[in-house]
């Protein structure tokens, strides 16, 4: 490729495609027509020497060539932006389109927050909240199917950590709670300590959200030499306390999370009699969006609305977030 006779404008098409995964989507994005964007792809793909895009049924699929690339061509034009025509975001005046992924329970404790402080800066900012059945958000981050995702990703955050500058997401820890098991009030084990042999002998029921059969929980058993019967398993917080409510069956959740089940008021908590790893709920994004004006402004909402729990009360957001 002749990088003194490339169009740089290719440039932005291929960051566009790669962002919306869309020819359309793109096509809007850059106010340019479907057939403009396909011509400008083709004309990129000649200069690269090969295709950076497959069609697919669901859209614009990135070659290995086109996802090595992207994080330093994405880098360079908002540095560029940013030099050229650095950009204020204004709530009131710029409408703006942010895709956060979650679980139902993070969604339920921190969407009313984003949309009270919404209303009250009068913003015109539209949110659309994306299923997340997994524990790692880093393929719906990188595809950029999300803009955000929120929630407890320990293996995930491990990898971005120990991948260092190496990486192109970037995290930001909102706030720490602890797994408690819960009970109907009614239930025979509700009237003391929990001990583990009753914790064993009881039924159980999983949250899990990619539906796979065992959890932490287990795993802490299984280092003890123990197990437990799963009678159910779901992967919504509220399906997990409707149930709980109405049988003798016992859960564990994190603490911060029980108002999400809505029936708060009806479960009882006991300490786990085994020591489980705390929940870090923590925020992820790819590093495309860091400098961003809009995205900054969202990840402050956000930090701004961390919960405060029993265990650790919320402290004041990083600058990294503001």
């Amino acid at each position: 490729m002749n990088f003194r006779t490339l169009d740089l404008n290719l440039l932005r098409v291929f960051d566009a495609v790669m962002a919306e995964g869309s020819l359309t989507r793109s096509a809007g994005v850059l106010a340019m027509t479907q057939p403009a964007v396909s011509h400008a792809l083709k004309r990129l793909h000649d200069a690269v020497g090969e295709a950076l895009f497959v069609r697919t049924a669901h859209g614009m699929s990135p070659t290995p060539r086109a996802q090595a690339l992207w994080p330093q061509v994405r880098a360079a034009l908002s540095g560029l932006q940013q030099a050229l025509a650095p950009s204020e975001f204004d709530p009131s005046a710029d409408e703006v389109n942010f895709r956060l992924a979650m679980v139902d329970a993070t969604a339920v404790l921190l969407m009313p927050l984003l949309v009270r402080a919404t209303e009250q800066q009068r913003a015109l900012a539209n949110f659309r909240v994306l299923p997340l059945a997994t524990r790692d958000p880093r393929a719906m981050i990188e595809r950029g199917e999300a803009d955000l995702a929120v929630g407890h990703f320990p293996d995930a955050v491990a990898a971005i950590t120990a991948a260092g500058e190496e990486t192109p997401l970037r995290h930001l820890r909102l706030y720490d709670t602890r797994y408690v098991c819960v009970m109907r009030p009614g239930h025979p084990l509700a009237r003391g300590p929990l001990t583990l042999d009753a914790f064993c002998d009881a039924h159980h029921l999983l949250v899990s959200f990619s539906g796979r059969p065992q959890g932490f929980v287990d795993q802490a058993l299984s280092n003890l030499g123990r197990t437990r019967r799963i009678v159910l398993t779901v992967n919504q917080f509220y399906t997990a306390g409707q149930v709980v409510t109405r049988s003798d069956l016992l859960t564990v959740l994190p603490l911060s999370f029980i108002s999400a089940t809505g029936n708060q008021d009806h479960l009882v908590v006991r300490e786990l009699p085994f020591d489980l790893n705390r929940v870090r709920v923590e925020m992820v994004w790819h590093m495309r969006k860091d400098s961003d004006p809009a995205h900054r402004w969202l990840r402050g909402l956000v930090a701004a609305g961390r919960q405060d729990t029993p265990d650790q009360p919320p402290a004041a957001a990083p600058a990294s977030a503001r």
